[in-house]
């Protein structure tokens, strides 16, 4: 650029301020993006905060960790992954998880007859050392996963109702969840149909 080419574009700058303009509109574009992502946060929060005054939360991570796990699962992250966002086990990363009932098609990948697991937690008193001897496994299996059938029976309760509203969010905030929300409606049908039939006996039973 010669240096009258270059004194006309100083000129063109000074008289229309365009520069500047962009500038400004690069500062506006910031901003909502800023108020969209805490506006998200706190819709997720709510969510989060009205789970848990109707649950007991079995971890002792706070609302905006457990929106973190909302994120980093619809985000499709591991379990490790998880812990490693909320620099905790990954114990508690599941735990969280499954207080949040958010749930994996893996969930139910256990060597053991599932719908028998279901009905004796969902009918009997069986410890967790019970349930390990009877189904031949460790006992830290079996605590585990009787948190994932409280957990699929939870989410039956309210017909996945908070599940749904974390995805109606995070869709709107531009994320997209028909994976798991797939996931929710086919890979985990076989396990509402055992706890409904598991219902209507208790019914019957009544």
């Amino acid at each position: 650029m010669d240096e009258k080419t270059e004194d006309l574009r100083d000129l063109f700058i000074d008289v229309s301020g365009e520069e500047r303009v962009t500038e400004s509109q690069e500062d506006t574009r910031g901003s909502l993006a800023d108020a969209d992502e805490t506006s998200v946060s706190e819709r997720l929060s709510a969510v989060v905060s009205r789970m848990r005054e109707r649950y007991e939360f079995r971890t002792d991570l706070d609302d905006e960790q457990l929106v973190a796990v909302v994120r980093g699962f619809y985000e499709g992250e591991s379990d490790a992954a998880l812990a490693d966002r909320l620099d905790a086990d990954e114990e508690t990363a599941v735990r969280a998880r499954l207080d949040l009932h958010l749930l994996r098609e893996a969930d139910d990948d256990v060597p053991f007859d599932v719908s028998a697991f279901r009905k004796r937690v969902v009918n009997d008193d069986a410890t967790d050392a019970d349930l390990a001897a009877e189904f031949g496994v460790e006992e830290s299996t079996a605590t585990h996963y009787r948190a994932v059938v409280e957990a699929q029976a939870a989410a039956r309760r309210v017909s996945h109702r908070f599940q749904s509203e974390f995805e109606d969010v995070l869709t709107e905030a531009g994320l997209s969840t028909q994976h798991t929300a797939a996931i929710r409606e086919s890979g985990l049908e076989e396990a509402t149909e055992d706890i409904d039939s598991l219902d209507s006996d208790a019914d019957i039973s009544m």
